[in-house]
C-alpha cells in the first residue's frame, strides 16, 4: 500500500473539502510523514501494535503530552479518511488512547505580594498631581482593585459600564462568556478606589458621556486589554515583583487561590470566577489539598 500517496490523497480532501489552512497541512504533512518513516511498511499499512509502537517511542524521546496528542489525532484523522473512502477495512486507531495531557498548574501571587501590588497602585494613586499622570494612576488603582476583589476576566473588567461604580453597591451583576449573567462582590477598598477615578474621569469632556467605566479613545470605546497589561507589569516591577510573573489572569488565579486558602468553597468559586463545568476550576484542587494538609496537621489530635 504506498503510503506516501495516501497522505497526499488525504491532503488533498482536507484541502479541498475542509478548507484546512496551509499551515494547518504542513503540520499533518510533517505529522503523518514522520510516523510513516517511522513505522516499517509505512503508515497506510500499520496495525494498531504498530502505532501504539510509533506513540511509545515518541513519549520516550520526551515529547510533551500536547504534541502526542496532536500527531496521534492527526493519525486518527488519516485512517478515517482511508476507511470512509473505502481503501482500508478497518480503523487501528480506534483502540488507542489519548496520552494525558495534564493541566498546568496556574500561575499565582501570593498574598503579601498581591498586597504589595495593591499597595503600590494606592500609594501612586494617592500621591498624583493633576495632569495626565494623575488619571493613569488613578485608573490603574481602581483596575486592581476591582480585579483582586471580584476575580473578573480581563475582557469582563475593561468593559465594565459606569454604572457599577455610580452605585457603590457591594455587589453587581456581570455578563460573561456565553451571555450568563453572575454576581461578583465589590470590597470597600474597590468601591473607593472607583469612586476616586469617577471623580478624575468626570474632568475629562471626551468620556463624561461614555458609557464604560474605563472609556478610551478606541475602536471599543474602552481600555483595551493590552494597554491594561503593560500598564500592570509596570506596576509590579516598580511594587518589587518580577513583571515577567503578573498578568491581569495571574490576578484573577491570585483572587480564587486566595479564598481557597481562606476557607472558601470550591462550588462559590466556581459561580464567582463564571466557570460553566466545575472541572474548569478544579485546577485550583492544589490548594485545596494545601489547606486540608494544614487543617490535619494542626487540629488533629495525632498529628506531631
Amino acid at each position: 500500500m504506498n503510503s506516501a500517496a495516501r497522505i497526499e490523497a488525504f491532503l488533498e480532501m482536507m484541502s479541498a473539502e475542509r478548507g484546512a489552512a496551509e499551515n494547518t497541512l504542513s503540520s499533518y504533512r510533517r505529522d503523518l510523514e514522520e510516523a510513516s518513516g517511522a513505522i516499517g511498511g509505512g503508515l497506510a499499512g500499520a496495525a494498531a501494535a504498530d502505532i501504539r509502537a510509533y506513540l511509545d517511542d515518541v513519549a520516550a524521546r520526551g515529547f510533551a503530552p500536547t504534541s502526542q496528542a496532536r500527531k496521534l489525532s492527526a493519525i486518527r484523522q488519516f485512517f478515517k479518511f482511508l476507511y470512509a473512502e473505502g481503501l482500508r477495512g478497518d480503523d487501528p486507531t480506534g483502540t488507542l488512547d489519548s496520552p494525558r495531557k495534564g493541566r498546568p498548574l496556574p500561575k499565582t501571587m501570593s498574598e503579601a505580594e498581591t498586597g504589595r501590588l495593591l499597595d503600590r497602585a494606592a500609594l501612586e494613586a494617592g500621591e498624583a498631581q493633576p495632569g495626565g499622570d494623575s488619571m493613569a494612576a488613578l485608573r490603574l488603582h481602581a483596575l486592581v482593585e476591582v480585579l483582586y476583589a471580584t476575580g473578573l476576566r480581563v475582557s469582563e473588567l475593561v468593559g465594565l459600564p459606569v454604572t457599577v461604580a455610580l452605585r457603590d453597591d457591594r455587589f453587581f451583576m456581570v455578563r460573561g462568556k456565553g451571555d450568563k449573567e453572575r454576581m461578583v462582590p465589590l470590597s470597600a477598598k474597590a468601591r473607593a478606589a472607583m469612586r476616586a477615578w469617577l471623580v478624575a474621569r468626570a474632568g475629562r469632556p471626551a468620556f463624561a458621556d461614555s458609557p464604560f467605566l474605563f472609556p478610551a479613545s478606541s475602536d471599543s470605546g474602552y481600555l483595551s486589554r493590552q494597554v491594561f497589561a503593560r500598564d500592570l507589569k509596570g506596576l509590579a516591577a516598580r511594587a518589587g515583583i518580577a513583571s515577567a510573573k503578573i498578568s491581569p489572569h495571574v490576578l484573577r488565579h491570585a483572587f480564587a487561590s486566595h479564598l481557597l486558602q481562606n476557607g472558601a468553597d470550591l462550588r462559590a468559586v466556581q459561580q464567582l470566577l463564571g466557570h460553566a463545568d466545575i472541572s474548569t476550576t478544579q485546577i485550583y484542587t492544589h490548594v485545596l489539598e494545601e489547606r486540608l494538609v494544614r487543617l490535619v496537621n494542626d487540629h488533629h489530635p495525632l498529628a506531631d
